[in-house]
């Protein structure tokens, strides 16, 4: 079995997301000495030839305490406020810590939408990889400060993973201020995982629940889900503290490492995995789950029972089973108001009756990604 150190310092690509507890205070902004930790420590992966994304949290953290806040913000308008302050001071002490190494750094700043358009999605794929190409170190965060909904993404740990997958990384790393996934509260006596090999290890270990204490927003079940939609696309994930940042690059064995399980995806998959807005259901039968889960089949009007909601021909839809579980994602060829006079009928049927365009599948195999075992 490789290590986890092995498998880190033979990455040549990787995803590096640290928190706000990790990098600010509740009364003080923006932490400088722990921040230019993390900055020497990422240069170790750099001076190796690793080309490294940094998904750094703090934006709105950073911009508590110049504008008088002593806690963070539940409304939308101040927390929209805090980052459009706190993201300049926050790139601002990234620029300056990494010139003392002669790397430039480059801001990328994203939204959901920006990541659930198909066109956008591939717009941030290529900046990317152009910045990458050109040697500089993206620090990418939400924005923020613009966005409409709900102020996260999801969280930044997800949103690292989501990044990972884009740009075929080789190692997701999550740093926060925990050491390590513990099967149970540490001042109670539990104790560290040193591995993850798949769902079934998380059995009995509790994650506790999502929070917003201090100033960060995640918590260990984001950490923990954002490692599997990692591990579900091939991409091994590390889970420690970013004061055992400087040990990990340099080969140690610390955190908790999540072993790849899955295999790698193009951003297509991903992007109907885990961002595409679901507009509605299909409820399909036993023989389609068959074909369809297990067969990797297209999804023919015979095998489905009932269409719910309201969408337009290619609109994201989920596919369940007759017992409500999605087991699979994909894009509609028709819309709900088509659908009603094609279910459960064959497409020679369909094409005899409505004509040619109504011989083809409801979802593509190559339009689908199922979701049994892998989310």
């Amino acid at each position: 079995m490789i290590s986890s150190a092995a498998q880190l310092l033979g990455a040549r690509r990787v995803v590096v997301k640290v928190g706000s507890s990790s990098l600010t205070t509740l009364d003080g902004g923006i932490n400088l000495e722990a921040l230019t930790a993390l900055v020497h420590a990422c240069q170790q992966l750099r001076e190796r030839g690793t080309e490294l994304v940094l998904v750094s949290s703090g934006a709105i953290a950073a911009g508590l305490a110049p504008l008088g806040l002593r806690t963070r913000p539940a409304d939308l308008a101040t927390q929209q406020a805090a980052a459009a302050v706190g993201q300049g001071l926050l790139l601002a002490h990234y620029t300056r810590v990494f010139a003392e190494h002669r790397a430039t750094v480059a801001q990328v700043l994203l939204t959901v939408d920006d990541l659930i358009r198909r066109t956008t999605y591939t717009n941030a794929l290529r900046s990317l990889e152009k910045l990458l190409a050109l040697g500089t170190v993206p620090v990418v965060n939400e924005n923020d400060a613009v966005a409409t909904a709900e102020i996260r993404f999801g969280d930044n740990d997800r949103l690292a993973a989501l990044t990972a997958n884009l740009l075929h990384a080789d190692a997701l790393i999550l740093l926060s201020d925990v050491d390590a996934l513990y099967d149970g509260p540490p001042d109670t006596g539990g104790q560290p995982v040193a591995r993850v090999r798949g769902p079934e290890d998380l059995n009995g270990v509790t994650l506790g629940r999502r929070g917003r204490a201090g100033v960060g927003t995640g918590g260990m079940v984001t950490k923990v889900e954002a490692a599997q939609i990692a591990t579900s696309h091939g991409i091994p994930a590390m889970l420690t503290s970013a004061a055992n940042a400087p040990a990990l690059f340099a080969g140690e064995q610390v955190g908790t490492f999540f072993e790849a399980r899955g295999r790698r995806r193009g951003a297509r998959l991903a992007w109907l995995a885990h961002l595409a807005h679901v507009k509605g259901r299909l409820i399909i039968d036993e023989g389609a789950v068959q074909a369809v889960v297990r067969g990797r089949r297209s999804l023919l009007p015979a095998g489905i029972l009932r269409a719910e909601g309201d969408f337009e021909a290619s609109d994201v839809v989920e596919i369940c089973d007759a017992a409500g579980a999605v087991r699979a994602r994909g894009l509609s060829a028709f819309s709900s108001e088509e659908l009603p006079q094609m279910l459960g009928r064959s497409t020679t049927e369909l094409g005899a009756d409505l004509g040619p365009d109504y011989e083809r599948p409801i979802v593509h195999t190559d339009d689908m990604v199922r979701l049994e075992g892998t989310l």
